[in-house]
């Protein structure tokens, strides 16, 4: 079966593209959850207020954890064919009953066969460290605040032992799937100066991702940053399995999901 059929929207319905954004401070992931406010969940009441009461929850390229951020996240939802909103103004309507930390940037009809999860071939990642003696309020619940000073060629000489495929199960927390994963960019590069201070991101892109692997890469790079790891023994942790060795998952809040590709459709979103 080929995948325009595999990924169809059920009869009578018209799958929509989007491209979101919020700020993840008050959110427990992008996923449904029971107890504990959701961007999913968000995102279905703004269109239950609009009509689509048939329309199916909304399906993201990544599950981000809660706190993490979103630049550019894209996502397929399916609105029945009666639907009376113009998709011109989906977005505007939409956001109208949005709260203002998430927004719809871009609705637009989705591609044949496309799924936003599935059709995936790379999703990117950004984690903002702000070095600086004192903390910055406009970076606060945006950037890790470090008091004091990276060594930023050492953080990048680790990272290439960490480009490629391999088993990554140091770097996960509470995962029951393979651990094999392709890590295509994972770099440290300067960014903006701030007053008295620095800020760098480290970038990462991959096809998919462990549970809080992103976070566990980033605390690693840190230690070797701090000079409490030689650049070379990331190898060996990678190599030994064993998530004690890495370093602590960076905190939440300076994690921000930056885009995503799909392979044999327009790419949705890129930074």
């Amino acid at each position: 079966m080929t995948a325009p059929l595999r990924f169809a929207p059920p009869p009578g319905f018209l799958r929509l593209r989007l491209l979101l954004a919020w700020d993840g401070t008050d959110y427990a992931g992008w996923q449904a959850q029971q107890n504990a406010p959701s961007v999913q969940d968000t995102l279905r009441a703004a269109f239950l207020r609009l009509g689509a009461e048939d329309a199916a929850r909304a399906v993201a390229a990544g599950r981000t954890d809660a706190g993490v951020h979103a630049a550019a996240m894209p996502a397929h939802v399916d609105v029945p064919e009666t639907f009376r909103v113009p998709l011109p103004r989906l977005a505007r309507a939409l956001n109208a009953h949005l709260p203002p930390s998430v927004s719809v940037l871009e609705a637009v009809p989705a591609p044949p066969g496309f799924h936003a999860r599935f059709s995936c071939t790379e999703r990117r990642y950004a984690y903002q460290l702000l070095c600086a003696p004192q903390r910055h309020p406009l970076w606060t619940g945006r950037a890790l605040h470090l008091p004091g000073p990276l060594d930023v060629p050492a953080m990048n000489a680790a990272a290439v032992w960490l480009l490629g495929t391999h088993d990554f199960a140091a770097f996960a927390t509470q995962e029951d799937r393979q651990t094999v994963r392709e890590v295509r960019v994972l770099e440290v590069v300067p960014t903006d100066p701030v007053p008295c201070g620095q800020l760098y991101e480290v970038r990462v892109a991959g096809e998919s991702f462990l549970r809080h692997m992103v976070r566990g890469l980033v605390g690693t790079l840190l230690l070797v940053g701090q000079g409490r790891l030689r650049p070379e023994e990331v190898s060996n942790i990678l190599a030994g399995r064993k998530r004690a060795r890495a370093g602590a998952n960076v905190p939440a809040h300076g994690l921000t999901f930056t885009g995503a590709t799909y392979g044999g459709f327009d790419e949705t979103a890129s930074r």
